[in-house]
């Protein structure tokens, strides 16, 4: 009976996206409370296994964002624990978190990629990587946490690079810019759920846009052409399938429809744990296919699970 299940969602950490994490997880949690499930919220600290071991949950609900709790770690203490857990598991987590493996995955799947290098922070803030415009991003981070876009006419990379408060790693990746649309396809139970375009009031699709009130508008299903749409799902359908994910995963991706469409479709990156507030990406995709948020947190709780 879903009442005598016990869920502990876990959020907040110690990550860059820690606050993320807390809207998220308290969103999930409401949303379980409201579905019938007994929750426990746990703002997770480094003694998680020591609370878990005490409380004793059915299943755990994985709303930890960034590293430390989509990279794996929390995943395989998870396995130790044997609580099933919401999302992917060590493996695919890992990967889709670190931007380089990942890209290495798609590119053996054959999925559409720009070209990039990881170079040292430092190097990268001395020279240009290569020819502008061109994207800086940490190698193994989220939402958009230290993303530079460097234009033609820049100057330099941004000084942040080389601050000693940088604390996102010491290699960045570079690759290619891609002008056009910013799009998303949800995947859930390994079928995509449909295509949103993310228009962002700020430069780009940046932290701010992501997570401030009216930073950017969502448009599903994406007005763009029937074949492109077509491409975008099942990209991000094989994405999650090469990555190896299980439960909801989410593949952003760039369409480049400046020369007119069909145009150019691009993956960046897969999230195995993306935003779970009642107005995120998913949720927003899976009510387009009639699926409440409520409903959704439901089936993520059922669908919980060991990888071992």
């Amino acid at each position: 009976m879903t009442e005598q299940r016990h869920v502990a969602v876990l959020m907040g950490g110690w990550s860059a996206e820690r606050p993320v994490s807390l809207v998220t997880g308290q969103g999930c949690a409401k949303a379980l409370r409201d579905e019938g499930f007994k929750v426990s919220e746990i703002d997770v600290g480094r003694d998680l296994a020591e609370v878990l071991t005490k409380l004793k949950p059915d299943v755990c609900f994985n709303a930890l964002h960034g590293q430390w709790g989509e990279d794996g770690c929390v995943q395989g203490l998870l396995e130790i624990l044997n609580i099933p857990y919401t999302h992917s598991g060590v493996l695919a987590s890992a990967v889709a978190m670190h931007k380089e493996r990942a890209k290495a995955v798609f590119r053996g799947a054959g999925l559409p990629l720009v070209n990039d290098i990881v170079i040292s922070r430092y190097d990268v803030a001395k020279q240009t990587a290569i020819k502008p415009p061109f994207v800086i991003k940490p190698v193994n981070q989220g939402s958009s946490v230290g993303v530079f876009i460097i234009r033609p006419g820049d100057n330099r990379p941004p000084q942040e690079l080389t601050s000693t408060e940088w604390n996102l790693g010491e290699e960045v990746m570079v690759e290619e810019f891609v002008p056009g649309r910013e799009l998303t396809v949800a995947v859930m139970d390994g079928k995509a759920l449909g295509v949103t375009d993310i228009i962002a009031r700020t430069t780009f699709y940046d932290f701010e846009s992501k997570y401030s009130a009216g930073g950017s508008e969502h448009v599903i299903p994406a007005r763009i052409h029937k074949s492109a749409y077509e491409q975008a799902m099942d990209i991000a359908t094989r994405a999650h399938a090469a990555l190896g994910c299980r439960g909801v995963s989410r593949t952003d991706l760039r369409y480049d429809d400046t020369k007119g469409e069909p145009g150019r479709m691009i993956i960046l990156e897969t999230n195995t744990q993306p935003g779970m507030t009642p107005t995120s990406l998913v949720p927003e995709q899976a009510a387009y296919n009639g699926v409440s948020y409520g409903a959704l947190c439901r089936w993520m709780v059922e669908d919980a699970s060991c990888d071992r």
